[in-house]
Parts: structure tokens; sequence; C-alpha cells
């Protein structure tokens, strides 16, 4: 019914602006905090951008078949919600295994952290990261 065509848009809209506050409080507050330039937080500020890319990928599309009752796809927009999905799902899994190495190595190997995570390394990683879900995301469209 309409109603609850109604209701579904509005609780994706509701959804989708409370990620998108969570998320820019965390890009804005690690974008402008100079203390918080560590590698905790650099992972933390693309796994927020890697979060709203998969979001906005979906949702508005969700939000559309919702308000204009319609479940039509277009096959290139097909293929590029999917190549999209793939790529900042991709990059969310790699950068959750990245910010894992980067715990077991602030635990287990503290004194070493500095060296085996350097602002270089860490880039290398994201930039890895963010590549191989690229690829990944190519390689299935």
């Amino acid at each position: 019914t309409r109603q609850l065509q109604l209701l579904h848009f509005c609780l994706l809209l509701g959804i989708s602006l409370a990620a998108l506050l969570g998320n820019g409080l965390i890009i804005s507050a690690v974008a402008c905090g100079h203390h918080l330039h560590t590698p905790m937080f650099f992972f933390l500020l693309n796994l927020a951008l890697a979060d709203l890319g998969s979001i906005f990928t979906t949702v508005p599309k969700a939000m559309h078949n919702s308000l204009w009752d319609t479940s039509n796809i277009s096959y290139s927009g097909c293929a590029a919600q999917v190549f999209l999905l793939y790529f900042f799902l991709g990059s969310e899994f790699s950068l959750l295994t990245i910010m894992c190495y980067d715990r077991y190595v602030s635990i287990c190997k503290p004194l070493h952290y500095g060296t085996l995570l350097g602002s270089r390394a860490c880039a290398h990683m994201a930039a890895a990261a963010w590549a191989s879900a690229f690829l990944n995301a190519l390689m299935h469209t």
C-alpha cells in the first residue's frame, strides 16, 4: 500500500541521514583534529568514506523505487551499482583487516609500532586496500 511505501521511504531517508551525520562527524573530526592524525584514525577515516560510499550506492535507488512504486533498473545502472557496491564493500573488508593488523601491532609489538606503522606504510596499506577493491570490482562486473 501507499502508506507502507512512504514509511519505507522515510525509514530509508532517516537511516541514510543518520549514516551521513555519523560518518561526516568522523571525517570532519579526524580531518580537523591534529591530535587524531594517528594510524588508527587514518584508517577510521578511510572506513567512514567507504561506508558512505556503500550506503549512497544502494539507498538512493531504493528510496526512488519506494517513492515512485517502481522496481525497474537499466542494465548500465545495475552494472554501475554492482561495481560500486563491490568496490566500497571490498575496500571496507580490506580496511577492517588492516585495522586488525594495526591493533595487533599496537598491543603485541608496542615498541615497533612507530616503525611498522609509519605514515608512509599506512598510506601504502590504504592505497592497496582501495586498489585491490577496485580491481576486484572490475573483475566482477
